[in-house]
C-alpha cells in the first residue's frame, strides 16, 4: 500500500496506545519453524509488510501456514519444498527482504543445504553478512558465491559444534548461528553474541522447542546440540522502537497518553534515556503513563557538559531509536548531541528538519548538534519524502507536533514497520489521513 499521509499537526493527543509486536523479533522466531516437523504457533505477530513477506516466503517453501486470528499464526514444515528456494522466483521473492538471510541457519542445520539471495531493505552497508557466514563456515558448512547471479549456497554433511568469537555483535548473525548450533552435534560457544530481548526470545523459544541453550542475556551463549526439536506456542514481546516513539510523540505534542503492555523490564535504557531529555515518564503496572507537559528540559552531565546520546549494541541505546530523540529535542529546553555510531547515512534527514525550523547543526553523517526551541516556536509543516522506516517515524511525529499541514511521501517505508499506524494514531485524536 503506497502512498501519502496528510498531516494537520499542532493537537494534542489523548488515550491509550497499545504497541504492536516486535517487529525485530518476528523475522527470527519465523525462520525458526523451520527447525521442526511439528506445529509452532505464534502470537502477536504484527501485520506489516516486512513480516507478510517472509510469511508468503515461508508458504511458497511449504511450510503450512494457518492463520488462526490476527496476529496468530501457526506453521508446520513436514514437507518442504527445495525447488522453491533454488527458483527464479526466490531470488527475486528473497532479494526484497533482509530478514529473510535468517533463513540460512535453520535450512542448513535441518537439510544440510541453504540458499540465499543477496538481501535487500535498508541499504545500511554491505559487510554485515561476513558474520553470518563466518559462523555457519565454522560449524563445518561449505559456502559458496555465485557473483553472475548473486546467489549465496551453503551445504555441510553435518555441523559440528565449535567456539565461535564474532567480530562484531551482530543480532540477525547471532540468530542465524544459534539456530544452526541448537542442531549441530556437540557443543557450541559464541563470543560477542549479540544478547537484545529479542534474541533472548530466540533462545528461550528454542529452549522450549528441546535446545539445550545456557547464558541467555549474556554476551557468552553455550549451546549443547540436539538430534531433533518439537513443537511450541509463542508469544511477541511488544516493539520497543514502536515505545519509544509514542513517548516522543507524547512530549513533543504535550499529550497525555498511556502506552498499555509495554514489559517494562525488556526496555533496558530506553525510559531513562527519554528522562534525560526531561520527559516525564511513569511506570503503571506494566504501562507507560506520560503526563501532558508544556516543557521538558534537557539535563546537562554531572560536570556541567553538554548531554550526549549515543547508540550501542544492546544492552546500550537501540539505534533505532536515535532519530525520534533527534525530533523530540527540537522542542526540548537546552541542547543535545546525538552520535550515530554503528550506522552511516541515517542522519540524513535532519534537512527536513531543519526545512520545518529546527535548529540543528549536522557536524558529520555520524553527528548532529541539536538546539532546543522550548517548544516557544513550534516547527511548520512542510512536504517531505520518508526515507527510511524509522526516519519515516520520526518524519510523522515532528509533523504531527508543527503547525499547519504537512503532506509525508513514500509512506511504504512507515508501512513496512509499523502497522496501521494512521488508525490507532486518530483514535488518540491525531488529524492524518491516507491519501
Amino acid at each position: 500500500m503506497s502512498g501519502t499521509f496528510q498531516i494537520r499537526g499542532g493537537k494534542r493527543l489523548q488515550g491509550e496506545i497499545t504497541p504492536q509486536g516486535a517487529k525485530n523479533e518476528a523475522l527470527q522466531i519465523l525462520c525458526a519453524v523451520l527447525l521442526t516437523d511439528e506445529e509452532v504457533r505464534i502470537n502477536n505477530i504484527p501485520d506489516i509488510h516486512d513480516v507478510n513477506r517472509l510469511i508468503e516466503i515461508l508458504g511458497d517453501f511449504g511450510v503450512q501456514v494457518t492463520k488462526n486470528g490476527h496476529g496468530d499464526f501457526t506453521f508446520k514444515a513436514n514437507n518442504v519444498n527445495f525447488d522453491y528456494i533454488k527458483s527464479n522466483e526466490f531470488k527475486k521473492d528473497g532479494a526484497k527482504l533482509r530478514g529473510s538471510i535468517m533463513l540460512m541457519g535453520p535450512m542448513l542445520a535441518r537439510y544440510g543445504e541453504a540458499y540465499m539471495p543477496t538481501p535487500g531493505g535498508d541499504k545500511i552497508g554491505r559487510r554485515r553478512l561476513d558474520t553470518h557466514f563466518q559462523g555457519l563456515v565454522e560449524l563445518g558448512a561449505e559456502f559458496h558465491y555465485d557473483e553472475e547471479e548473486c546467489f549465496y549456497s551453503l551445504k555441510a554433511k553435518e555441523l559440528n559444534g565449535k567456539f565461535i568469537l564474532l567480530e562484531e555483535a551482530s543480532v540477525t548473525g547471532t540468530a542465524n548461528i544459534v539456530m544452526a548450533a541448537a542442531l549441530a552435534k556437540g557443543k557450541t560457544r559464541i563470543y560477542n553474541a549479540a544478547c537484545e530481548p529479542y534474541l533472548q526470545q530466540l533462545c528461550k523459544m528454542l529452549n522450549r522447542m528441546g535446545a539445550n541453550i545456557s547464558g541467555i542475556g549474556s554476551n557468552l551463549l553455550t549451546i549443547d546440540g540436539v538430534s531433533s526439536l518439537n513443537g511450541t506456542t509463542h508469544t511477541m514481546l511488544p516493539d520497543m522502537v514502536e515505545i519509544g516513539s509514542w513517548i516522543g510523540l507524547a512530549a513533543m505534542t504535550k499529550s497525555e497518553i498511556t502506552i498499555k503492555n509495554v514489559n517494562w523490564n525488556h526496555l533496558g535504557v530506553i525510559p531513562n534515556t527519554f528522562r534525560k531529555l526531561g520527559i516525564q515518564l511513569e511506570q503503571s503496572g506494566d504501562d507507560i503513563y506520560i503526563p501532558s507537559q508544556e516543557h521538558y528540559k534537557i539535563q546537562k552531565f554531572i560536570d556541567g557538559s553538554i548531554l550526549t546520546v549515543s547508540d550501542a549494541p544492546w544492552p546500550g541505546f537501540t539505534p533505532d531509536l536515535l532519530s525520534i530523540i533527534l525530533v523530540v529535542a527540537t522542542q526540548a529546553k537546552g541542547s543535545l548531541l546525538i552520535h550515530q555510531k554503528m550506522f552511516e547515512s541515517r542522519l540524513f534527514f535532519v534537512d527536513k528538519l531543519i526545512d520545518m525550523g529546527a535548529q540543528i547543526i549536522l557536524c558529520d553523517p555520524h553527528r548532529a548538534t541539536v538546539i532546543g526551541m522550548n517548544q516557544e516556536t513550534p516547527l511548520r509543516g512542510t512536504t517531505m519524502i520518508s526515507p527510511d522506516i524509522r526516519a519515516g517515524n520520526a518524519l510523522l511525529i515532528a509533523a504531527l507536533s508543527a503547525e499547519g499541514k504537512s503532506i509525508i511521501h513514500n509512506i511504504e517505508q512507515i508501512d513496512r514497520g509499523y502497522e496501521n499506524i494512521d488508525g490507532r494514531l486518530k483514535a488518540i485524536g491525531a488529524d492524518i489521513e491516507r491519501i
